[in-house]
This record gives structure tokens, C-alpha cells and sequence, in this order.
């Protein structure tokens, strides 16, 4: 039994990356595909269902709760189960949750199967992501490398649904064609899923260290990944630890502000830009590249910001970030011309995870050890209540005069605002 336990080992240092590849593919059905494929859809959906745009961003407010509810849930759940089980049988249940979304067209129905969706893709996303913090600890050298490739995951579901949607909405059935994309989404997941069970069982009877390693230089944790972070922390911490002294959120409360507007502002965008494109009169093939090649962005960021989250000990990252992202989702509600369009695409793609990645860092080089899942704790609950509340609000604003280009409007103001706030952050003295 040691002997085949040896081998494994051996055999996941000599080939980490094509497992972290494949278990990357938990992270493409958690948001690529199970929250941000629903921009494709919307439109489509609310033309044939008669909705307003303060509902269809409820579909996604609905999902964002739900994944809060699921993060909140993970550590307990990983005290019972292990990663890779918890990972299978959360992939399995979005898988179900995806296609039973294309079984109705009353508003109820599909509320609870977004929500429902949500709490699955929190579990899936949180359990790969210690699995692939575990694969990383066999490689130090390379661990923020790995983690990046699992967290890039998220842009690959997101090109893959680009290219997925349009094309079955092309030939599905006039009446509620909508339907045929949801089940096709299910059936991509079905099969991320079965290749899922080969890393699983390579990673198997892989355990954490003793104590959790600091995040490798260089890390940069995917969209939402605080949850899968602070789900490792408390999964590796030592049962007997001393008690931990309280995060001081008072002194992180610029950064913390922020961060709220950051899920207020980035999830208004990547719920209502493809609408706002199609209103726009944007050919449907011109629409499928622009969010394939925002995917794309998302999968080559995980490595482009790591010297200036190494760098910044106070808010200047956030505030940067921010700041750009503030610009990239501004654009598209000025013009529609291609060239300006496409650079809005590629700057929020290159940008978003990114931010998410600052708030880990500035965690970690403002916070003893035993805060950091506190902390992260502390930041996973001012962005889940900020992309809670934004797809709704923005919703709302779109259902007024100026429509969806307002929406983006307040969405890229919301940003900026958070960008102003975060640069007040000043680096804390650890303690």
C-alpha cells in the first residue's frame, strides 16, 4: 500500500500540470460555465419569456447567494468528506441543476435552480481549489504556477460556453429555443465531470500539510477564490491551534469597502454585456468572439499582475484594478464600435480574477498567519453581499431611461468609487 502510495506521489511530481489541467476543469463548470454562461442566455430569455431586466439579474443575484450559502457550508462539509468526493458530487448536482433549468419557463422554477446551482458551483470550486493546493504543496517551485492553471480553469468554461450557446440557439426550435442551450451546457458539464474522476483518483490519499503553507509567490486565486483559500486554511489547520486574536477590520475597512464595490461593479458587467452588445445591434458571431476571447484573457491573467500584488502591501492594487475594470466596463456603454468593444473584452477578462487575487495578498502581507482565513473570511463576505446586490440593481437602473448602457454606467462607478476607497488602504503592522 506505501509502495503504491509512493508511486502516486512520484508520479504527481513528474506530471502536476496535466493534473491540474484536468482538475481545472472543476473551476470551468463552477463560474464559467454554471454562473457566467447565463450572459448568453439572458438575452434570449427575456425576449421570449417577457421579463424585465430587474429579474433577469435576479437569476444571477439568486446564484451569487446561493454560492455564498455553498462557501459558507464547504469547511464543514470537507470535515466530512473528502475533496475529491465533495468535488464529484458537487459537479454531478450542477450538471443536474443546469439541465433541469431548460425543464421550465415560469420565473420560480428557475430562481430556485440558480440558487441551487450556486451553493453546488461554491462546492465544486472550493474543493478543487485545496485539491490543487495540495498538488502545489508537493511543488513549492511551482505551486503558484498550478494554482493559476486551476483558477484559469474559469475562463476556459467561459470561451467554451461563447462558443457553445450561439451555435444551438441557431438551430434549436423557435419555441423556447433557449431550452436546447441549457441542456447543451449540461451535457459539457456531464463530460467535465468524467474527466474529472481521473485527477480525483490521482490525487486521492493526498493530505495537507501539517500547517498551511503560506500561498506561493506569485499567486494569483481565481474569481471568488477567497472561499477556496479560506476552505484551506481551516481544512489544514491543526485541531489543537491556540485561539486566534480578532482581524482587525476596522483598520481594513478602505480595502474591505472596496472590495464590495468590486462585486457590486464586476458582476453587473459580466451579467449584461452581451445583452448590451446584441441591443447594440452586434452580429452574433461578433458577440461569440468578443466573450470566447474575454474567456481567453481570463486564462492568460493568472500570471501578468503577480509583481504588483507582490509589491503592494496597502490598497494600491485593489485601487488599480478597480480603477481599470471601471474603464474596460464603461466602454461598451459609450460605443459600439468592434475595436473599442473588443478592448473593453480583453481588459475585464485580463483584469477581474486578478482583483480577487489583491485582497488574498493583502492578507497575507498585513496579517500573521493564523488570521489569514479570518480575513479572507472577512473579504468573502463583503463580495458575496456585493454580487449579490449588483445584477438586481443594475437590473433595475436598465429598466429605467438610458437602459442597459446606464446600467454599466453605475456598474463602472460603483467601480471607480471602490478604486477611490481602496487607495485610502494603508499597509497595516503585523503583529
Amino acid at each position: 500500500m506505501e509502495t503504491n502510495h509512493t508511486r502516486r506521489l512520484q508520479g504527481l511530481r513528474a506530471h502536476p500540470v496535466g493534473v491540474v489541467l484536468a482538475l481545472s476543469l472543476g473551476a470551468a463548470v463552477s463560474l464559467g460555465i454554471t454562473r457566467f454562461a447565463y450572459a448568453l442566455l439572458l438575452p434570449v430569455m427575456r425576449a421570449d419569456l417577457g421579463w424585465s431586466y430587474t429579474l433577469a439579474g435576479a437569476m444571477n443575484t439568486v446564484n451569487a447567494l446561493g454560492y455564498l450559502l455553498g462557501a459558507l457550508a464547504a469547511p464543514a462539509l470537507l470535515r466530512r468528506l473528502a475533496p475529491g468526493t465533495l468535488l464529484l458530487w458537487g459537479a454531478v448536482l450542477a450538471t443536474l441543476f443546469m439541465a433541469l433549468s431548460g425543464f421550465f419557463i415560469e420565473a420560480v422554477p428557475l430562481l430556485l435552480q440558480r440558487l441551487l446551482a450556486g451553493v453546488a458551483s461554491a462546492v465544486i470550486f472550493i474543493a478543487g481549489g485545496l485539491m490543487a493546493a495540495r498538488l502545489g504543496a508537493l511543488d513549492v517551485g511551482r505551486s503558484g504556477l498550478l494554482l493559476g492553471l486551476y483558477y484559469g480553469g474559469v475562463g476556459w468554461g467561459i470561451s467554451a460556453s461563447a462558443l457553445l450557446v450561439p451555435p444551438v440557439l441557431a438551430v434549436a426550435p423557435a419555441l423556447h429555443g433557449w431550452t436546447w442551450a441549457w441542456w447543451a451546457l449540461a451535457a459539457v458539464c456531464a463530460l467535465a465531470t468524467v474527466v474529472l474522476v481521473w485527477p480525483v483518483r490521482a490525487l486521492r490519499g493526498l493530505t495537507a500539510p501539517a500547517t498551511a503553507p503560506a500561498p506561493a509567490k506569485g499567486l494569483s486565486v481565481g474569481a471568488s477564490g477567497a472561499e477556496g483559500a479560506k476552505a484551506v486554511a481551516q481544512h489544514a489547520a491543526p485541531p489543537s491551534a491556540a485561539p486566534v486574536p480578532a482581524v482587525p477590520l476596522r483598520a481594513l475597512a478602505p480595502a474591505l469597502l472596496g472590495y464590495t464595490l468590486f462585486g457590486v461593479g464586476y458582476i453587473g458587467y459580466m451579467t449584461f454585456v452581451v445583452a448590451l452588445l446584441r441591443e447594440q445591434g452586434m452580429a452574433s458571431g461578433t458577440v461569440t468572439l468578443f466573450y470566447a476571447l474575454l474567456g481567453l484573457a481570463v486564462v492568460l491573467s493568472s500570471r501578468i499582475w503577480a509583481g504588483l500584488l507582490d509589491r503592494s502591501r496597502g490598497g494600491r492594487a485593489l485601487a488599480l484594478l478597480n480603477g481599470l475594470l471601471g474603464v474596460a466596463t464603461l466602454l461598451p456603454a459609450l460605443t459600439s464600435a468592434w475595436p473599442v468593444v473588443l478592448a473593453s473584452g480583453l481588459l475585464f477578462g485580463g483584469v477581474f480574477l486578478a482583483v480577487v487575487a489583491s485582497t488574498t495578498a493583502l492578507v497575507r502581507h498585513n496579517l500573521p498567519p493564523a488570521q489569514w482565513a479570518g480575513g479572507i473570511s472577512a473579504f468573502t463576505v463583503v463580495f458575496a453581499a456585493g454580487q449579490i446586490v449588483g445584477p438586481t440593481v443594475v437590473g433595475w437602473i436598465a429598466d429605467g431611461p438610458g437602459g442597459l448602457a446606464r446600467g454599466l454606467v453605475y456598474s463602472a462607478c460603483a467601480l471607480w468609487l471602490g478604486a477611490l476607497v481602496a487607495a485610502r488602504q494603508r499597509p497595516l503592522a503585523l503583529t
